[in-house]
């Protein structure tokens, strides 16, 4: 069985879209833009960002300075955003199931730029194949 259904499944362009996190236990989002940018994390109840709040888990998050250049660990206290530099071309953040308040299923990470941000929802909790897999957004 190929990798995207069993282990993951993608949103290539999600920035500022609420991804759904009922059929996974944990989403990466992977960011790119080589000005830097800072993103914003929203949990919510509804696809339509009902009960919207930031939620303030981002405690690090991981950068690459250039694609394919090594990753550097970035920490910070806990908030709902994160901040890149013109040096930290590439980042990755991954949420957690366990980190959404109670009864939040969907989750969003915005651009205040023009930043791509790409939903990976792994650990999925229910393997398909591909032709299979329920809508993220």
């Amino acid at each position: 069985m190929d990798s995207l259904g069993r282990i993951f499944n993608i949103c290539y362009t999600a920035d500022d879209v609420y991804i759904n996190m009922q059929d996974c236990s944990a989403i990466t989002f992977l960011n790119f833009l080589a000005a830097g940018d800072t993103y914003t994390l929203t949990e919510a109840t509804a696809q339509a960002g009902t009960g919207a709040q930031v939620l303030t888990t981002i405690d690090h998050f991981w950068v690459q300075a250039t694609p394919g250049a090594a990753w550097v660990s970035v920490t910070q206290a806990a908030a709902s955003t994160m901040v890149t530099t013109s040096a930290q071309d590439v980042c990755v953040l991954t949420v957690h199931e366990s980190e959404l308040s109670a009864g939040y299923k969907w989750l969003k990470l915005a651009s205040t730029s023009t930043g791509l941000v790409t939903a990976i929802q792994h650990d999925l909790k229910v393997a398909r194949k591909p032709s299979n897999l329920p809508n993220l957004v």
